[in-house]
């Protein structure tokens, strides 16, 4: 049986070509760009969240398709080097951008200290996300909002789009993209999905980008949970 490919190597190559092999060029690269407007197409100017947290933030991807104002926008990640990416290229909205490194699985901040939780291609990575769901719910204030982008993994769709997307790049650059990829996509989205609906009241759910309720057609399932008292 082979050795375990190095963890440490892994993360480097991952934190040195995030952005240039996810959101680059080609198909899939739009397409993921695309999950991250069309989730923040919920909102807009006329909306103000005052605390906002986001979770797995990386590089500040997400925050450029924010349109809705805030005084206090969080953006934290449990990856070192990609939030110095972000603090390397400055703030890009108004209102004050805070840079801290959290774990997502058990946050420091205080119950019901922000508005909305953002969570971008992240619940899919994290053992124990029905835990996880009620650990952000905690930091959340009753009528505040959760907002989550996951990938249709392992559908049809996805699987496919996989091969267009930076598999082939990192492939090149000596890693073990196929196992990288059983090891971190570890929650299915079908799973994903029964845990929202089944914990949650009020979700305003949309699949892209063929809308049908389906994980084999689509790329993505958007959810916007409103988080009740």
């Amino acid at each position: 049986m082979k050795p375990d490919p190095s963890v440490a190597e892994y993360q480097a190559n991952f934190s040195a070509t995030y952005e240039s092999a996810n959101y680059g060029r080609g198909l899939a690269a739009y397409f993921l760009r695309m999950s991250h407007v069309w989730c923040e197409r919920r909102f807009d100017r006329a909306d103000h969240f005052s605390q906002v947290l986001e979770v797995g933030a990386g590089t500040g991807v997400h925050l450029k398709s924010v349109r809705h104002s805030f005084d206090e926008y969080w953006m934290t990640d449990l990856n070192q080097p990609l939030l110095d990416q972000f603090a390397a290229n400055g703030p890009t909205k108004e209102g004050r951008i805070c840079v801290k490194s959290e774990d997502a699985t058990h946050l420091s901040f205080a119950d019901h200290s922000f508005d909305r939780l953002i969570a971008a291609h992240v619940l899919e990575h994290l053992p124990n996300p029905h835990r996880v769901l009620r650990e952000w719910v905690r930091v959340v204030r009753p009528g505040g909002v959760i907002s989550l982008i996951l990938p249709c993994d392992p559908g049809l769709a996805w699987r496919w789009g996989r091969h267009l997307g930076p598999r082939r790049a990192l492939l090149q650059r000596g890693l073990a993209y196929d196992y990288w990829m059983a090891r971190e996509h570890i929650n299915p989205i079908h799973n994903l999905v029964s845990f929202l609906r089944y914990y949650f009241d009020e979700i305003d759910e949309s699949w892209r980008p063929f809308f049908l309720p389906s994980t084999d057609l689509n790329l993505f399932y958007i959810a916007h949970v409103r988080v009740k008292p």
